[in-house]
């Protein structure tokens, strides 16, 4: 009994490793794929926008290979999510535009890498140890960060996204999954704007001035975290009912 325990921990302990691998590889991953499909690379060699969504899919394939479980189902559930916070941001707000207008197929697939790389950096044992320190930190970070690109730069439009951020991350009990996750979209945005891969504009709903682009962005995805753990726990409650029945 007792090997049977101390398999199913090392098994879970190098699927780990895996998945931590996979999150690592994120920010290499996105600056070569974001390369690809960026204006530069259309205007100097021709639309590599075909490499990117080839590259996203196969890494998006390999992140839910090894995958647990839970991080499958919020994989899977990410990808519809996304497409539609995309009609709604993009295309009925108008907040954003792609590089080519359309929606990229590459994009939900990142929305989820994007998900599912900040959660793993969540679960590893050093976030775990340092989880009040990181709270501090996070916290502080953040705040500083909302406050400088008002004060610096106008950005009316992160502040109040930011509000909204800290708001979640308050009803959450301040866990640092949003945060993490925070990192990698600040980092994906911030890389995507450069490439010219899609450009924010200037003034949200003709009412808030912002950057390209507002880093206040966070907040969508932890609003869209809220709706996917809704979701996901509904998914599981219905499945577990499924079981009791038979």
């Amino acid at each position: 009994m007792f090997k049977k325990l101390n398999k199913g921990f090392e098994n879970r302990k190098s699927s780990f490793k895996k998945q931590l691998w996979m999150a690592w590889i994120f920010f290499p991953f996105t600056i070569l794929a974001l390369a690809f499909d960026s204006v530069y690379f259309l205007e100097n060699y021709f639309d590599g926008r075909i490499i990117t969504n080839v590259l996203v899919l196969i890494y998006y394939l390999l992140f839910f290979r090894f995958a647990d479980g839970d991080l499958r189902k919020l994989f899977f559930i990410m990808i519809f999510l996304s497409y539609l916070g995309e009609i709604i941001f993009c295309k009925w707000f108008e907040m954003y535009a792609y590089r080519a207008n359309d929606i990229p197929f590459y994009i939900p697939f990142g929305h989820a890498i994007v998900y599912g790389s900040g959660y793993v950096f969540s679960k590893t044992q050093w976030a775990i140890q340092h989880t009040k320190s990181l709270q501090k930190f996070f916290i502080i970070g953040f705040v500083f960060l909302f406050l400088g690109l008002y004060f610096f730069l106008n950005d009316l439009f992160s502040l109040f996204l930011g509000a909204l951020f800290f708001i979640i991350v308050r009803r959450k009990r301040g866990q640092n999954l949003y945060f993490f996750i925070a990192i990698c979209v600040i980092y994906i945005e911030l890389l995507g704007t450069y490439f010219q891969c899609w450009t924010w504009i200037p003034l949200i709903w003709n009412t808030f001035p912002t950057v390209n682009p507002p880093l206040g962005a966070v907040f969508i995805y932890a609003g869209g975290d809220v709706l996917l753990a809704k979701i996901a726990n509904i998914w599981s409650r219905k499945k577990n009912r499924q079981l009791n029945l038979e």
